[in-house]
């Protein structure tokens, strides 16, 4: 048992160690089963019978059962869909417009009447009302007649009360009254006499007129109750009356015969009464607004509508405003209810779910299908609840699709190496599983996937181009395999490819949530723009296309938000850093930051000058400033395991490796461990594994000098001494990155520009292009990227920024302190 445990560990060992050696390509066909496997999923345990295809034999029912016929379901639930009653809702904006209509009209109808003045304009005990409309409305000649007759029988009473004899009236008899116009006159100053001419026989049909001769018995009547200088001013009043009712009626055909001249252009209005008017104004708005709240439906028969409305008059109008308040209650009114479409989908879905599925029963041992018979759509469904379709997996499909999968991972891979991203295992790991995200959401029936989610973090985590790289082959590969809507596919990339934009660029959590708005947006605006174009909204409605891109902004959203809440915890699970976590990482009130300041401030001091010196050169060559700025904090960290050991915090006391140590190889220890006790403080505090980089590459495997020196002195001194090189070099590697490359070359150049007083920028120039020399001959950073131009650079960047340090200063002339 021992034995056979051995072998079987002997075998696990070798399996792990061949896998670590072909771990790209073992990544590699992770990435092609899993993508297959998801993208492909509807392709697994397919039937082999399809509707459409011929049966291979004839088929039986081995027992009796009832099956559901799904196309008569189906149709009868549509049916009941179609024909269940819309739902109606009453439209606010229709409604308002009505109202102001109304009241317009209305107002108008109260302009006209103010014009025409108040009426009855007389007491109805003297005047009755049909006498004071007469009156008001008769005609030039009528008027003219009326007081000729009322003055003539007013002749006759007198001359008879006086006992003249009758005889006609001569051209020189003074009238009644003052002139037949009803020129003004005091009540009790005398009346002028103005002669009138001869007056011609009225026509009989004017003085026949019931209207004519019940208005000059009520004036005669008036004279006799009253002295003839009321009557007279009662004419006046008359004719004022009749000028303000021409006037009036002028008016009609100055208005828009679109709007309220065709209801007024009839009298009745000036007719009414003024209490009858008000009535009726009050009830017309009452009407109309009992009416708009039940609501008026499109496609109301002409006839409905009039009865409505008639109903609602006859009851509350006077009856001489019935057939006015009618005409202008129809003039107005016009359908205000609209469909309420969510409602009526609601209603319907309800309708259609209430009917019962239509159950067709099978015998034991009919035939549910001949040989060679093509299989209908009924035919299938009794053949899948017998379990007789015969499922298997359509491996000729997958196959297509593990193709497919195939060449979108080499382009992935190409575009990988073309960039030259240095991508770990671990971090195309993550990038499949980001990608798999997006159809296995969709494979799960939901229609909004994680396509904001995948591009905001990609764009994060490795820059602009691998996100919309990988965004840009899901869109190719998805619908090749997957059900999707072409417009959700669309509107969704967008999404994602804006965010993988531009994630990488922003330096806050807070900017990155305004991202996620913007992507929101973004994706409602492409879908409602793409919908529009291809004519979704007239096959579905616009309200269901809009629906649909709030749903889908909403989703984008509600994804952003996913991945900002899982970005801190992915960052830490797969050691990745992004800008947003270097700028926290590079805040000075870092516990560990803080511990250097306080118990190492000449390292930090130096600390802080190297991070200087290397930024400069980072942002001149284009690297990663953020990275550089943080790895520069804490690459000397280390030095915190014995601060008096490092001459910058000695702070011109005593050295120890000269007063007690004495010893170079013990002395070169000391300096060497600061970079194995820095890794083991970077790893105590979870710094990611780009920051430890720069801890042991910024020595690189670089000689101790001043150590070595002593330590061949000794050995020179004493031939016993055996000298190794390598007891006084660090441990290395040699920076990995054009970033530790940066950082070593600032921190070997700081002691020595800090030294440099009264030099010019050229002498200073020449002492670190020896340095970077001295580095480069030394093979320091063969592996780094760097070339030999951009080591000039970087000498040239050192000095521009020592020269901003060490800038002249006025000389101030000194003061002579006085004895008082």
């Amino acid at each position: 048992m021992t034995k056979s445990f051995k072998t079987q560990t002997g075998m696990i060992a070798v399996g792990l160690g061949w896998v670590h050696e072909k771990r790209s390509s073992v990544v590699f066909a992770i990435a092609v089963v899993s993508l297959t496997g998801v993208l492909g999923h509807k392709l697994y345990n397919q039937p082999q019978l399809q509707a459409g295809t011929y049966a291979p034999q004839t088929f039986k029912a081995p027992y009796a059962t009832s099956i559901e016929d799904k196309k008569q379901t189906e149709a009868q639930r549509k049916e009941v869909s179609n024909s269940s009653i819309q739902v109606l809702r009453v439209d606010d904006k229709i409604t308002n417009k009505i109202n102001q209509e109304l009241q317009q009209i209305l107002d108008q109808g109260n302009e006209l009447r103010s014009v025409a003045g108040p009426f009855p304009f007389f007491d109805t005990a003297v005047l009755s009302l049909p006498t004071q409309q007469y009156l008001r409305a008769c005609s030039d000649s009528e008027w003219k007649a009326l007081l000729v007759t009322v003055e003539n029988k007013s002749k006759q009473k007198l001359e008879l009360s006086l006992g003249f004899p009758q005889k006609p009236r001569s051209p020189k008899y003074l009238p009644l009254f003052p002139s037949a116009t009803g020129s003004s006159t005091e009540h009790n100053q005398p009346i002028t006499i103005i002669p009138i001419p001869s007056q011609s026989p009225q026509p009989s049909n004017i003085t026949q007129n019931k209207d004519f001769q019940i208005a000059v018995g009520e004036l005669e009547a008036y004279r006799i109750t009253t002295s003839a200088q009321n009557l007279a001013s009662l004419v006046q009043q008359i004719s004022q009356i009749r000028q303000a009712y021409i006037q009036a009626k002028s008016q009609f055909l100055q208005l828009d015969t679109t709007n309220p001249g065709i209801i007024y252009q009839e009298t009745v209005i000036l007719d009414l009464s003024d209490d009858d008017w008000s009535n009726t104004y009050t009830q017309i708005s009452q009407i109309a607004d009992r009416i708009l709240t039940q609501g008026i439906p499109e496609g109301l028969p002409d006839k409905i509508l009039q009865n409505a409305v008639s109903t609602h008059v006859q009851y509350v109008v006077p009856k001489d405003a019935e057939a006015l308040a009618s005409k202008l209650l129809l003039a107005v009114l016009e359908p205000n209810l609209k469909k309420d479409e969510e409602k009526t989908q609601l209603k319907a879905k309800q309708a259609a779910e209430g009917v019962s599925p239509v159950l067709v029963p099978v015998r034991q041992g009919q035939i549910i299908v001949n040989k060679g018979q093509k299989i209908t759509e009924w035919q299938f469904d009794v053949l899948e609840k017998y379990k007789l379709i015969r499922r298997e997996n359509n491996w000729l499909g997958l196959a297509k699709v593990a193709t497919m999968v195939t060449g979108a991972i080499g382009i992935f891979v190409w575009v990988e190496r073309r960039k030259k991203y240095r991508l770990r295992q671990r971090d195309r790991l993550l990038i499949l599983l980001l990608t798999l995200s997006t159809p296995g959401v969709i494979a799960m029936g939901i229609f909004h996937t994680s396509w904001s989610a995948v591009g905001l973090l990609l764009g994060s985590f490795y820059g602009q181009t691998l996100g919309a790289t990988v965004i840009g082959l899901l869109l190719l590969v998805i619908p090749s395999s997957v059900e999707v809507s072409k417009v959700a596919l669309v509107a969704g990339a967008t999404g994602g490819i804006l965010g993988s934009y531009i994630a990488q660029k922003l330096r806050s959590r807070e900017e990155l949530a305004l991202l996620g708005v913007a992507i929101a947006a973004t994706q409602g605006s492409v879908y409602l723009i793409v919908s529009l174009l291809i004519g979704t909204a007239f096959s579905t409605g616009w309200y269901m296309v809009f629906q649909a891109a709030g749903l889908f902004a909403l989703s984008g959203l509600a994804w952003s938000i996913i991945a900002l809440g899982v970005s801190p915890y992915l960052e830490k699970l797969f050691d990745l850093v992004t800008p947003i976590r270097l700028a926290e990482l590079a805040n000075p009130n870092r516990p560990l930051l803080k511990k250097l300041a306080t118990e190492t401030p000449g390292t930090f001091q130096h600390t802080l000058f190297v991070a200087t010196l290397a930024e400069a050169a980072a942002k001149k060559l284009g690297c990663n400033v953020e990275l550089v700025r943080a790895g520069t904090l804490y690459h000397d960290i280390g030095k915190m395991h014995d601060p008096l050991g490092f001459i910058e915090n000695q702070m011109g006391g005593a050295n120890k490796h000269e007063t007690e140590i004495q010893d170079p190889w013990k002395s070169a220890e000391i300096i060497k461990k600061h970079v194995s006790e820095g890794l083991v403080m970077a790893r105590k505090h979870s710094l990611p594994t780009a920051i430890q980089a720069f801890i042991p590459e910024h020595q690189g495997t670089m000689l101790i000098a001043y150590f070595y020196h002593q330590a061949q002195q000794q050995a020179q001194a004493d031939p016993s001494i055996k000298l190794d090189e390598a007891d006084f070099r660090y441990d290395g590697p040699i920076p990995q990155s054009r970033e530790t490359g940066i950082v070593m070359l600032a921190d070997a150049c700081e002691a020595a520009l800090r030294s440099l007083k009264e030099v010019t920028p050229e002498q200073a120039l020449t002492t670190l292009n020896n340095i970077l020399r001295a580095r480069w001959q030394d093979n320091q950073l063969q592996e780094s990227g760097l070339t030999r131009d951009e080591m000039k650079q970087i000498a040239e960047i050192f000095v521009e920024v020592w020269q901003q340090f060490h800038h002249k200063r006025i000389a101030y002339p000194k003061l002579k302190v006085s004895n008082k």
